[in-house]
């Protein structure tokens, strides 16, 4: 197996040199199935020096290439990657994950043993995201319950074979904005009939910082570009799954609507009780509660985008 690790990213490059560096640091077993790996990242646009860095420290990342795109998101990035990819095998990760040592050789066998089990290589593996706010030593944080997902597919720490991407059409360049792009592709591999194999040893530490009252702006952003880009999704798969995936019911009107009090809670009158908890050193419980009002922003921007609001 020869791995092409595809990384898109954007205005990410502290976490980014993180990331990279782990995967030079991947420890292959020998004898092993791995032939060899390279990583393909991807900058949509970055106005941060992103690649300026990657130039002066080329000599520190043998394995990696990147490519740049004017500001279009990560389905076409990652379509890009995959286009330019050698390897058989693709990851996807986010560049701001940080792997161990073992990550490679981790998906490797989990995509063997589910190949030996099913007598079938109609699978894919999806390792553990495992969410940090620890800039300085990423893979110390231990699981969580909060890091779950119950996603059939999302490239946040996933391998699969480049054929069953190229067989589903990869991902639709629809989606430009924050969102679904992912999930959305999944749709379409499940119809395929591919396994999802959990592989906890692939792990993969996603850092993001410590939540603070100047990120709300860009945290709503995301959740209008969210609810937008799902109602794409729905068009495209229109199925109570999707529905309810993308929050576009009467159900979660009504739960948000309430629990927001109709939006008078929101990033304005909850500031003060926010800052509260974040002086208190809670930042992550400052954030959920901030998740209250914030899906209400996504279910009103589903609803508006539905009815068509604010399009041309």
């Amino acid at each position: 197996m020869f791995f092409s690790i595809i990384i898109p990213t954007y205005n990410r490059r502290p976490i980014l040199e993180k990331c990279l560096r782990a995967l030079e640091g991947q420890k292959l077993r020998a004898p092993s199935q791995i032939s060899g790996y390279e990583v393909i990242v991807i900058d949509d646009g970055s106005t941060d020096g992103t690649l300026e860095w990657l130039a002066e420290n080329r000599p520190d990342f043998p394995h990696v290439q990147w490519l740049e795109q004017a500001h279009q998101g990560p389905a076409t990035a990652r379509n890009r990657g995959i286009e330019a990819a050698q390897g058989e095998m693709i990851i996807f990760i986010d560049s701001d994950l940080v792997v161990t040592e073992n990550f490679i050789q981790a998906h490797a066998d989990g995509l063997k043993e589910g190949e030996e089990r099913f007598k079938s290589d109609r699978l894919f593996t999806y390792g553990h995201v495992i969410n940090t706010c620890n800039f300085e030593n990423p893979t110390a944080e231990p699981y969580k319950i909060t890091d779950f997902s119950a996603a059939y597919f999302a490239t946040g720490n996933v391998a699969i074979a480049r054929k069953w991407l190229e067989q589903a059409g990869g991902f639709d360049p629809s989606f430009s904005l924050y969102g679904w792009e992912d999930l959305e592709l999944g749709v379409r591999l499940k119809k395929l009939d591919l396994k999802l194999i959990k592989c906890p040893q692939a792990a993969g530490y996603h850092w993001h910082p410590s939540f603070t009252l100047d990120d709300l702006p860009r945290a709503i952003n995301r959740e209008i570009e969210r609810g937008k880009m799902g109602v794409v999704f729905y068009k495209k798969h229109p199925t109570l799954e999707v529905r309810m995936m993308i929050q576009m019911t009467v159900l979660h009107r009504i739960l948000w609507g309430m629990l927001s009090l109709g939006g008078r809670l929101n990033e304005r009158t909850m500031a003060g009780f926010l800052q509260w908890l974040i002086d208190q050193g809670k930042s992550q419980i400052a954030l959920e509660v901030a998740r209250i009002f914030l899906n209400w922003y996504n279910v009103k921007a589903v609803y508006a985008a539905a009815n068509g609001e604010g399009q041309e």
